[in-house]
């Protein structure tokens, strides 16, 4: 039985009344109450250091086949200093790994590093789930788990439609939903522009909120209400995971707004909603609705959102709303770009892109990023993304913290922008500083809380012990880019910004209960359309420890509903 104790530590802890200089203490790998007087296996000195809960990013691109797209396709961001073959200084560090879509290892240490201890792939395609565990798996230290892409499969799509506007056949929607979510072992369900990837199989090249598929004759509104219902019903924690219609589209904050009110009060999450976001005033016909946003999330408590912060510099977007990726296309830089599409259930798009501080386009979407963050009061239904790698790489969070935080290094930030941009935008005018506090609820409670891990994001006694202890320091981007300890279980797993242990993470999944009886119409329809025999679709949890690389199973309670 091992025993650890950070003394003296300013520990904030945004589940509890109030921020303490306390000590913490580890017991077998959880957070435990011991007298000051017990004696422990090892005593660190916290004194001057903040200690939070390891970090959560609940909407990340690090497994499944875009993700290996956009590496193949981006070779040049593999390389060291130019050089593939260069040695790292740290044995345990790959310096060819590197650049906005890193491999799977050099994923795990970075956010490490960072004090990460938690990692969520949020478009994992049904019929490539092994695949996008086996992935997770290879990123050491993390623990990690996906959402299930739904609502634009052509099974969803034929159900729906002849369930017609009244939604007769709810309940086998219901139970195929919990059947996906059971056979993938997924965390959640995410829909990707409702509808929109499969209208573009059918030569349709926007969708809005209330448009019809040419072929199935639904709107996205109506997938994304019977999706949302249809989690709810089934009990599972993390609402709806929306990207909703018109990505990057000027004047989509229309489509954001009418998908806030399809949801009737429905619990559910709009994904990097800073790519929804964009209005059609002013002389170039494209500006920001950050406001209108804000308005929005702040009068419907049942909304939750993460932003998708911009981050000036070389990345590489890797999205399944294939739609807006061939429509985003022309854009790219470099000039090449692949798309893909798999089983009739989804698509995905890779298209690499420089974001710019001079383009007025790019300044504008990274102010209105920062806008939504400093606007919506409640930082419970805020998380800090920069849906890596599509906003930029996750590696940019501490230098996004800053901007949160420090108003005058904002300001400063701000006067590097085109100067339409910056002379006009309302951000000059926002002078809300994020407090350590409000960044521990957006990067660790927040997350953990809508996700439904209970012994998570928080140092509650019985909490799992992932702990990242920072020096405080005035410059919050050094503060956060090297915590001076991480520990993930209790184990110290980086120390000073270094590596020092690489233990596999476990996968967090959910288990709703469902009519079995979905079955036979799954069966049949997978034989007839499929390529895979249907007693093998379903992943077992000894395979999903297999590929996880032997993790630990992490199973998330669903809620009891109310019949």
């Amino acid at each position: 039985m091992s025993t650890v104790r950070l003394r003296g530590g300013r520990v904030i802890d945004p589940t509890q009344p109030a921020d303490t200089v306390r000590d913490v203490c580890v017991q077998d790998g959880r957070i435990a109450s011991l007298d000051a007087r017990d004696p422990v296996d090892e005593e660190i000195d916290a004194s001057g250091c903040v200690v939070m809960a390891g970090g959560i990013d609940m909407h990340t691109h690090i497994g499944g086949g875009k993700v290996n797209l956009a590496r193949l396709l981006m070779p040049e961001l593999h390389r060291a200093n130019g050089n593939p073959m260069a040695l790292p200084a740290n044995p345990l560090e790959l310096a060819s790994c590197g650049g906005c879509a890193p491999g799977t290892l050099a994923t795990g240490y970075r956010y490490v590093e960072m004090g990460y201890t938690a990692a969520f792939e949020p478009a994992m395609v049904a019929s490539n789930a092994r695949h996008a565990h086996m992935e997770m798996g290879d990123t050491p230290i993390l623990d990690h788990g996906a959402y299930v892409m739904l609502g634009n499969d052509e099974l969803f799509l034929e159900l729906l439609s002849k369930g017609g506007e009244g939604g007769h056949n709810f309940e086998t929607l219901r139970d195929y939903m919990g059947w996906t979510i059971h056979a993938t072992k997924a965390m959640g369900v995410k829909v990707v522009n409702p509808a929109g990837i499969s209208a573009f199989k059918f030569n349709q090249r926007k969708l809005d909120v209330d448009e019809r598929h040419v072929h199935w004759q639904v709107t996205p509104r109506q997938v994304v209400h019977t999706l949302a219902r249809a989690l709810r019903e089934l009990g599972v924690p993390h609402p709806l995971h929306i990207h909703g219609s018109n990505l990057g589209v000027a004047g989509n904050i229309e489509s954001t707004l009418q998908t806030i009110q399809a949801l009737e009060g429905l619990p559910a999450h709009l994904t990097h909603v800073q790519f929804h976001a964009y209005g059609t005033e002013g002389p170039k016909k494209f500006s920001s609705a950050a406001l209108q946003l804000a308005e929005a999330v702040n009068a419907n408590p049942n909304i939750s959102i993460d932003v998708g912060q911009i981050m000036f510099g070389q990345t590489v977007t890797a999205s399944g709303d294939t739609m807006r990726q061939h429509a985003q296309s022309g854009l790219a830089s470099p000039r090449k770009w692949a798309g893909s599409d798999i089983e009739c259930e989804a698509g995905c798009g890779v298209v690499p892109f420089k974001y710019r501080e001079q383009s007025y386009v790019n300044a504008l979407q990274w102010v209105i990023g920062l806008e939504i963050f400093l606007l919506v009061t409640d930082p419970w239904r805020v998380v800090l993304t920069t849906d890596h790698p599509n906003g930029g790489p996750f590696t940019s969070y501490p230098h996004l913290i800053r901007l949160l935080m420090d108003r005058s290094f904002r300001e400063e930030q701000l006067a590097k922008l085109h100067p339409d941009v910056s002379a006009h935008c309302a951000l000059r005018s926002i002078t809300r500083e994020l407090s350590l506090r409000e960044i521990a609820i957006m990067t660790r409670a927040a997350p953990a809380r809508l996700l439904g891990l209970r012994d998570r994001g928080h140092l509650g006694v019985g909490a799992a012990a992932d702990i990242a202890v920072y020096r405080e320091q005035a410059d919050r981007e050094a503060m956060f880019s090297t915590p001076e300890f991480v520990f993930k279980d209790g184990a110290v797993v980086a120390r000073g910004g270094r590596i020092t242990a690489v233990p596999t993470g476990g996968t967090h999944f959910v288990e709703p209960e469902y009519d079995r009886g979905i079955e036979k119409t799954l069966r049949k329809h997978l034989a007839a359309h499929g390529s895979v025999n249907f007693d093998r679709i379903a992943i077992g949890h000894d395979e999903l420890c297999s590929c996880c690389n032997g993790g630990r199973l992490l199973p998330a309670a669903c809620f009891r509903t109310v019949p």
